[in-house]
């Protein structure tokens, strides 16, 4: 076993079991004994797990500042499933086989990465889960910018303005926002504002995933205007009247049925601890 793949396997068996010693790993990586010490000690060094007497703990995430101030991906993900599983379905039905797309960082566009496995796609997104799922369980060529990663709320944000994104042209943007009205798309955090300005500058389409839930919230900042919106995604609990509002407006709006989630995917689907443990790790090592 490669040594990130054996390491992201030891920091999942800790989020599991909370402890194990040395001679618990050694028998459940198959490793050595020095192997497996090699792996804590480096683990240790980057924060990502507590030693102990002969073994190592699970880390419990701390509690941090973060400079976006709007509410963590692992908290937006749980609030009506149903509705975005739908929509992202929807949405992974309107790529054409070999296309360029975008896809920005949000619980509803992330929920797409299931259903675009059997694309071949290339895609830029922001999403950094997004990014590691389509890298391992698809034939799609990924592509992310650099810049800094905002763990609770899944993004990768520049504060330059010539990063990679200026280079791709994409036929379609798939987005998620914080609120919809009249008067565009809004968000709540100007860091979100200025990276997804550069994004949607990029395609030729763009298409809004938002449950109906987000016709209610407000912001203060406006990204855009609904006549750069060609499509919205959206739930069947959604208005009439907010529907033709925006039909009224130019924006073609398509309303799904909720569909009830897998059993298998409330387990899988996303596993915050482990999964941002993962991306610590896998930035680490980037680095060096």
């Amino acid at each position: 076993m490669v040594n990130h793949k054996r390491r992201k396997r030891l920091l999942k068996l800790l989020a599991e079991h909370n402890t194990a010693s040395v001679p618990q790993l050694v028998d459940w990586l198959s490793a050595s004994p020095a192997t497996v010490r090699r792996d804590i000690s480096w683990l240790a060094a980057r924060s990502l797990l507590t030693r102990t007497r002969g073994g190592a703990a699970n880390l419990e995430q701390k509690k941090r500042s973060f400079t976006l101030t709007s509410e963590t991906f692992q908290h937006n993900i749980q609030c009506y499933a149903e509705r975005k599983r739908a929509i992202a379905r929807h949405a992974a039905g309107m790529c054409a086989e070999g296309e360029t797309i975008i896809i920005n960082g949000g619980t509803t566009t992330f929920m797409m990465a299931e259903f675009l496995v059997d694309q071949h796609l290339k895609i830029l997104t922001n999403s950094f889960l997004m990014a590691e799922r389509l890298l391992v369980s698809s034939e799609n060529e990924i592509i992310v910018p650099g810049g800094k990663v905002y763990r609770e709320q899944n993004v990768i944000l520049s504060p330059f303005d010539n990063d990679i994104t200026q280079h791709h042209y994409a036929a379609k943007m798939f987005m998620s926002v914080y609120g919809l009205s009249l008067l565009g798309l809004m968000e709540a955090d100007p860091l979100l504002i200025q990276a997804e300005k550069r994004l949607i500058s990029q395609a030729e389409e763009l298409i809004v995933l938002v449950d109906s839930s987000k016709f209610a919230k407000k912001a203060g900042l406006i990204l855009c205007g609904l006549n750069r919106v060609s499509t919205v995604i959206t739930d069947t609990y959604a208005s009439d009247s907010a529907v033709q509002l925006l039909e009224q407006s130019g924006v073609r709006v398509v309303t799904v049925e909720p569909e009830a989630i897998p059993a298998q995917h409330n387990a899988s689907q996303f596993n915050p601890p482990f999964d941002y443990q993962s991306a610590a790790m896998y930035q680490s090592e980037v680095s060096h």
